[in-house]
């Protein structure tokens, strides 16, 4: 039996992009705009290069406004390549590119220069511009989809010329633009106050964990002859530190460490329990609610695992020479065993787990690279991490306060993101509704 066609609303037309509104039309990139491509110049040739004429490439393609440029090339250089200029608001595509680059679009905001694996589609009509470049990003997987096949997959500019986009009236395409472009702002808006919390955070982090700025509660004495003089410093091998405050080895400020392991893969039933099991690349900084891999009873009393309790730090220690992995840690939310990658610390009645994290959040990737060892890969030994040496105060009490403060810039961070991501979530419900004509706007 023939499966059943799917009855088209009143209104609405099949066509080659899918089903539309019936007054709206289909065209071809090409029949309403040029497409070309640029070039590098010459390397080997000094005069060419750090001009004053910015060279965009698809690195700057991330979907939105494209303000500025890493390289700069001179006229000579413009003169004598490929390479050619474009106007503000001209769109680029990434023709190819590692990762997900191929088939993502951003518009100029300047005029530039670009190179040869960035298409410039020049909109006939201005207005339409910011339609056709919101239509684009929401076709970016269909678009990925029409690349030539060979050593590196690549969109040409004659397939980008082939582009089918759905196109309403141009007060139409205004009204959608500009809804679409409004939910944009906000997302950079909501981007750059999480850039300006976090750059906030890093530099609290800079001046509390190194004690050179004291919480008022903590920065004079409260008894004897010196009540309410000021403390001061002293001289360590870390430099001036609070004289109240130590620079110890792990090893004397903690009870014990403890590392996981992974169960038998080849038993497909100790990864069908309800145990959570932490990986190393689940050390994202923050607090481990839940894991990817549940294991069972029978997984962790076989495998001598050790289940830890909420608030236990924890830090990879294996991979460490990869950028996303160095340094990285986090904090036990929810009861859960580890695997071999990651190191479990109980620290002793000297230390908080809490001041622990923050601190290593702060100077794990400097100590990664000081202190791990290894031929093929970076790694710590639970011997070599007793050795790392840690700035802190003997009061446990400033230590909770510090960790109190950076735990809530950190909430705010998290609540912000989390918001950034719901915004991402609307625009592209948005995209769904008012660039296939299900919803219409008002004009």
């Amino acid at each position: 039996m023939s499966a059943l066609i799917q009855a088209i609303p009143e209104g609405f037309k099949q066509t080659d992009v899918g089903v539309i509104p019936v007054d709206w039309k289909i065209k071809n990139i090409g029949d309403f705009a040029t497409v070309s491509s640029g070039g590098t110049p010459n390397r080997k040739v000094a005069d060419y290069w750090d001009g004053d004429i910015p060279w965009v490439t698809t690195t700057l393609i991330k979907g939105g406004d494209i303000s500025y440029a890493n390289e700069f090339i001179t006229s000579k250089g413009l003169d004598n390549s490929s390479a050619r200029m474009c106007k503000a608001g001209s769109i680029l595509m990434a023709m190819y590119g590692q990762g997900k680059t191929r088939g993502k679009a951003g518009v100029l905001t300047i005029n530039a220069s670009i190179n040869q694996a960035c298409a410039a589609i020049e909109v006939n009509k201005k207005n339409a511009q910011e339609y056709v470049l919101h239509t684009l990003n929401y076709m970016y997987k269909e678009i990925r989809e029409l690349s030539n096949s060979g050593g590196q997959e690549n969109l040409s500019s004659g397939i980008i010329k082939g582009i089918k986009i759905p196109l309403p009236s141009e007060l139409e395409q205004t009204a959608i633009a500009n809804a679409l472009s409004d939910v944009d702002a906000l997302l950079t808006e909501l981007e750059n106050l999480i850039d300006k919390k976090q750059a906030i955070k890093t530099a609290t982090m800079q001046q509390l964990l190194t004690g050179k700025t004291r919480l008022p509660q903590f920065a004079t004495y409260t008894e004897g002859d010196d009540e309410g003089k000021r403390k001061g410093t002293k001289h360590s091998e870390l430099g001036e530190i609070p004289e109240d405050w130590d620079v110890c080895l792990i090893d004397d400020v903690v009870d014990s460490l403890s590392s996981g392991g992974t169960p038998f893969r080849g038993n497909p039933s100790f990864y069908k329990g309800v145990n959570r099991w932490i990986t190393s690349g689940e050390l994202k900084y923050g607090v481990i609610n839940d894991t990817i891999e549940k294991i069972s009873d029978d997984a962790i009393k076989k495998s001598n695992l050790k289940v830890h309790p909420e608030g236990t730090f924890l830090m990879a220690i294996t991979g460490l020479e990869a950028a996303g992995t160095r340094g990285s840690c986090g904090i036990v939310g929810k009861p859960a065993a580890t695997n071999q990658s990651c190191m479990a610390i109980y620290p002793n009645k000297k230390l908080t787990s809490k001041f622990l994290f923050h601190w290593y959040v702060y100077n794990g990737e400097e100590l990664a690279l000081t202190y791990c060892q290894g031929t093929k890969q970076l790694s710590y030994t639970a011997g070599l991490l007793k050795t790392l040496p840690i700035l802190l105060p003997r009061d446990t009490g400033e230590q909770s306060a510090i960790a109190t403060i950076l735990s809530d810039m950190d909430n705010e961070i998290q609540t912000l993101e989390q918001r950034l991501k719901k915004t991402r979530q609307i625009k592209q419900g948005m995209m769904q509704q008012l660039l296939t004509g299900r919803t219409r706007l008002p004009y």
